[in-house]
């Protein structure tokens, strides 16, 4: 697939599957859903790309050198059914075995780490690979209710810091940020990670509304835990956005904020 949208600094976006078990409230991929029925039933159903590694094996052997390719862009890698099926790692199998990509992971799965080795197989041929995990609080409640079918934080930290030390470049994606209960202690558990780029972003609003990147259930979610109303949801958010958004800047090493900060890195 082609790169459109904040992917468009991409060459090609790569989803082994469409939709995610994973179903975070926030989740701006459901509104690319075939149906309304998708749509509404967001983390209840996953397709796998059953062609995917055929089509792949039909590109012209090196003709992805060089590329920028971004893994995933709607659903996650990762999520639970790839413990089965292995679709990514064979996707990633061919692209280490055919090419040298500019490869950036997304994910939110500790089972990032199984495939390390192929990361590093991508590399050693003259290609690169980035790993993005994303942390998006401190509070373990939070992440619950935002997130509930998803690894703990302290998973996803463990995680990040066994890539790193695996000699594959990293990021922590703190996209979109939700309440964070102590902005320095959260960015004490992000440093000893020993990950030095970091990516944060807020809950989009269009002129006082919400865009597609910002689910409306989730809007009400926080809205409940800033204890205020949804029509009053923005300048609270944004309050307690800039507030932590401070110390991050002042805190962490490398610190890219919205579109930008997703720029390919290579």
């Amino acid at each position: 697939m082609r790169g459109t949208g904040f992917l468009d600094a991409y060459d090609f976006s790569l989803n082994p599957y469409s939709g995610c078990a994973f179903g975070c409230t926030y989740c701006y991929a459901a509104f690319f859903s075939r149906s309304a029925e998708q749509r509404d039933g967001w983390g209840r159903w996953v397709e796998v790309k059953e062609n995917a590694v055929e089509l792949l094996m039909r590109r012209r052997l090196g003709s992805l050198d060089g590329k920028r390719i971004y893994m995933s862009s709607v659903t996650d890698p990762y999520q639970p059914v790839e413990r089965r099926l292995g679709l990514t790692r064979q996707l990633l199998q061919v692209l280490a075995d055919r090419h040298q990509p500019k490869l950036v992971v997304q994910t939110r799965s500790p089972d990032v780490v199984r495939d390390c080795d192929l990361f590093r197989k991508i590399e050693e041929r003259g290609g690169r690979v980035r790993v993005n995990m994303t942390v998006t609080t401190d509070d373990e409640d939070v992440r619950r209710t935002f997130e509930p079918s998803c690894p703990s934080n302290a998973q996803r930290l463990r995680a990040i810091a066994e890539v790193r030390e695996a000699g594959i470049e990293t990021c922590i994606t703190l996209t979109p940020l939700l309440l964070v209960s102590d902005a320095e202690a959260f960015a004490g558990s992000l440093l000893a990670t020993g990950v030095e780029r970091f990516i944060v972003q807020p809950f989009q609003f269009a002129r006082g509304r919400f865009v597609a990147s910002t689910r409306e259930g989730a809007v009400a979610l926080m809205a409940q835990k800033l204890g205020c109303n949804v029509d009053s949801f923005q300048p609270r958010y944004l309050a307690h956005y800039r507030r932590v958004f401070a110390v991050l800047r002042k805190r962490l090493p490398e610190l890219g904020e919205g579109k930008d900060g997703f720029a390919p890195p290579f």
